[in-house]
């Protein structure tokens, strides 16, 4: 069976489209469907990663302060950059394909029987690696908000919120409001729960679900030195430090805080002002694709280039950033708005072959210019 599977991709695209907010299904009867088909393991610790921007991030430099500890702990993210094994890592190494098409051959029969989605399948194939590998800690970071995404299916100790801003609007409605209401359900069942920095009408709905919930301060912690660029990441970094305080706080592990803070600030995350180098051109790649995203990059540009040469943003069909391209203009002396990420940005380096250029959008966006490399 497992010698007859196509490629990862090509069997779970057949389920519906990659991109997270397109294949969204609300609910989680049919994730409960593939689990009951698949193996089951309790990790000592659950975690669950909701929130607008920063997910990513933040739960891959939580990752790594566990691992730090010697704890062996799987992560799943999404999307991936460039090869779907990336959503699924233990110990930070991408579960391999045997791996995968040996999960993927229980459990596409199965999706395919409840017409689960790519991302739902994607999420018990996690499931199932990370119960064989008998991980000690499960990072989970959701989808789409949490009250219906597949990700809050299962049981959680620790609910992580990053900060909250507008996106997914066809989902979880309109407003800051009501996009609050609906990721704060990631706190549902969690003995605690953290969130980064929020606006007051946010912390207050955040309040009203868990009375309980801390909110970390990233003015706290020292993140001068973060190897993963961007100002915004030290309130990415203190959120997942404020959740390693807690667990030794509470007895919960034991682990030596600075080892864990090292961890943190060396951690390198993939398609966040990624610098990479295209013959004589210096380029910044992000994944930013939203309003709330890009502003949150914004205090960091001066500080790579003043100005660039060009950004370029790209949005996908269901998508506009429109909305940020005035806030990008001071910071540029050409700003680019194209569907070709690649031809685009390799134009704009024939023109100007020793410029500094920042590329947004999307993953997708990332990927495309990463896929030319």
């Amino acid at each position: 069976m497992t010698k007859k599977l196509a490629s990862i991709e090509t069997c779970l695209e057949e389920l519906g489209s990659p991109s997270a907010d397109r294949d969204y299904q609300p609910g989680h009867e049919r994730v409960l469907k593939l689990l009951a088909g698949i193996s089951q393991h309790k990790p000592r610790l659950r975690f669950r990663v909701a929130g607008t921007n920063g997910k990513g991030s933040t739960a891959t430099m939580l990752a790594a302060a566990l691992q730090s500890a010697g704890l062996k702990t799987g992560l799943y993210t999404s999307p991936h950059l460039l090869k779907f094994n990336e959503r699924i890592r233990i110990n930070n190494m991408p579960v391999n394909n045997s791996m995968l098409h040996d999960s993927l051959a229980r459990l596409l029969p199965l999706a395919r029987t409840a017409q689960a989605s790519y991302f739902e399948t994607a999420t018990a194939l996690a499931l199932d690696q990370f119960a064989r590998a008998a991980v000690d800690v499960e990072i989970l970071e959701a989808g789409v908000g949490a009250r219906l995404d597949a990700t809050t299916a299962v049981a959680a100790d620790i609910a992580l919120i990053t900060p909250i801003g507008l996106d997914h609007q066809l989902w979880l409605g309109n407003t800051l409001q009501e996009i609050a209401a609906e990721k704060a359900f990631a706190m549902q069942g969690c003995r605690f729960s953290i969130s980064a920095p929020q606006s007051n009408d946010i912390k207050k709905i955040l309040r009203d679900f868990n009375p309980a919930i801390r909110f970390s301060d990233p003015s706290a912690g020292q993140w001068d030195q973060l190897k993963t660029p961007g100002q915004h990441q030290c309130i990415n970094a203190s959120l997942a430090y404020e959740a390693i305080k807690l667990l030794c706080d509470t007895g919960m592990i034991k682990l030596d805080l600075e080892q864990a803070h090292q961890a943190i600030a060396h951690c390198v995350v993939p398609g966040r002002l990624q610098h990479i180098r295209m013959h004589d051109a210096h380029v910044w790649l992000d994944a930013a694709h939203n309003l709330h995203a890009v502003e949150s990059l914004l205090p960091s540009l001066p500080e790579l280039a003043d100005p660039f040469d060009a950004i370029l943003v790209f949005t996908r069909e269901d998508r506009s950033l429109a909305d940020a391209l005035p806030l990008l203009k001071p910071f540029t002396r050409n700003l680019i708005s194209d569907n070709h990420p690649d031809k685009a940005l390799q134009q704009a380096i024939e023109h100007c072959p020793g410029g500094s250029f920042l590329v947004l959008g999307s993953f997708t966006t990332v990927a495309a210019i990463l896929g030319k490399l």
